[in-house]
């Protein structure tokens, strides 16, 4: 028997870009039928073709099997074909060309209220899911409790769902897609409507049912929860398959794909410069061993620079930067007030004249773990909460892993930092 739970081969879908709907009127009806000759007659003497809507594959030439109790992940930009590929696989849209083989029964949760009647209570819409997914009154009443109880909606089942928070329409929904035995469960980014504590709970589930030697297919943007649940991941661009394979290796394409590292990023003139009529940004640059580099290394400090040019006699100015890791996560924030300088920034209390400034934070070697990592800036007026301008990831940089840190430790370094701390051992018996 083949263990293979999913099959993907040559799947395409095209739309036709303009396609407008059909009329619905008498009317409508007849207007069209009384121009068509002339449509017709017209197409003949120019030589075009009647339908010249603009074709557009949303899904081109995609192929990959997934195996049973696997847990993939799918990835990829918006409008990189996720969501097609999510409803081809859940039976809701046909494809146009190539074949999907589901080998089990499928539960999907692709947006807020798929599968539920609004007008149906909750108690009601668990059962019509279950009989959806061809299961007996009979089990789905041994699964109707652990239901409810995952969901946290038992106040409300008697209440129509068409009254339910988007939140408590999500809860609802997975917790039936998730507990009435699909053999495949597919789950789009649906679930960040959800809490951090109910997300959580969501992760776990998933976890489990793959345990148990089912199938989950996983949408999300969010790449810790993708690489802390998924075994194997897609990854998804202008509608075709750019890596298939191992969830690590498709993430790190999936990051470093489309960002442009640079050391450096200038703006020459002031007109096409972030900024208004008080600051105008003029360059930011990462300066390590006295050169501009996109690459760092993880042992040694670099510096974090950025020029501007200061067109209000008499302001007062506050730099701060944000270091942002690929997985997203703000690695920290620093600014050159008083109180989070190290040596204090002379200038951050004092009032600066019209001219050239370069304000600069280093940054300790041994400190951030390595990878791909993006800078934003802040230039507000000290002292006050107005905002001057902000540039979110302004320019990327990579930290190298020299190898200094290991000692024969091989394979990934968790955490969003890898800092070298204070150890002792004693004996103390």
């Amino acid at each position: 028997m083949s263990d293979i739970a999913i099959k993907v081969r040559g799947l395409g879908k095209k739309y036709h870009i303009g396609e407008k709907l059909p009329q619905r009127s008498l009317a409508g009806s007849i207007k069209n039928a009384a121009g068509f000759p002339w449509k017709v007659a017209k197409s003949l003497i120019s030589g075009k073709a009647l339908d010249q809507r603009e074709e557009f594959w949303a899904l081109k030439d995609v192929a990959f099997d997934v195996k049973q109790g696997e847990v993939l992940g799918i990835i990829g930009r918006n409008g990189a074909g996720k969501s097609t590929l999510l409803k081809i696989l859940s039976r809701i849209t046909t494809p146009t060309e190539g074949e999907v083989e589901l080998f089990g029964r499928v539960g999907c949760l692709l947006e807020v209220g798929t599968g539920f009647h609004p007008e149906l209570t909750g108690r009601e819409n668990i059962f019509l899911n279950g009989s959806l997914l061809g299961m007996t009154n009979v089990e789905i009443k041994q699964r109707f409790d652990e239901i409810v109880d995952f969901s946290g909606v038992e106040r409300f089942l008697e209440t129509p769902v068409k009254f339910y928070s988007s939140g408590m329409y999500t809860r609802l929904a997975f917790s039936v897609a998730a507990h009435l035995n699909p053999e495949i469960l597919i789950v789009d980014e649906v679930l960040a409507v959800g809490d951090a504590e109910f997300q959580k709970k969501c992760l776990g589930k998933m976890e489990n049912i793959a345990k148990e030697g089912r199938t989950v297919i996983f949408v999300s943007h969010n790449m810790i929860a993708v690489k802390l649940l998924c075994t194997c991941g897609v990854l998804l661009e202008s509608g075709t398959v750019k890596e298939y394979g191992e969830i690590s290796n498709v993430i790190n394409t999936y990051l470093k794909h489309g960002i442009t590292q640079m050391g450096e990023i200038l703006w020459p003139s002031p007109e096409s410069a972030p900024g208004d009529s008080r600051v105008k940004l003029k360059a930011v640059r990462i300066v390590s061993n006295g050169n501009v580099t996109r690459d760092v290394d993880i042992d040694k400090d670099f510096t974090i620079e950025a020029d501007y040019l200061n067109l209000e006699q008499d302001g007062r100015r506050l730099i701060s930067f944000h270091v942002v890791n690929a997985m997203g996560i703000t690695i920290f924030t620093s600014t050159n007030m008083q109180a989070m300088c190290i040596t204090p920034d002379p200038w951050n209390t004092r009032l600066y004249p019209k001219g050239e400034f370069r304000t600069s934070c280093t940054i300790p070697g041994l400190l951030l773990n390595d990878g791909l990592h993006s800078v934003s800036i802040y230039i507000n007026v000290a002292g006050a909460n107005d905002n001057i301008l902000f540039v979110k990831d302004v320019l990327t940089f990579n930290v190298n892993d020299t190898g200094l840190m290991r000692q024969g430790f091989t394979g990934a370094w968790l955490g969003a930092v890898r800092p070298r701390l204070d150890w002792n051992t004693i004996q103390i018996s």
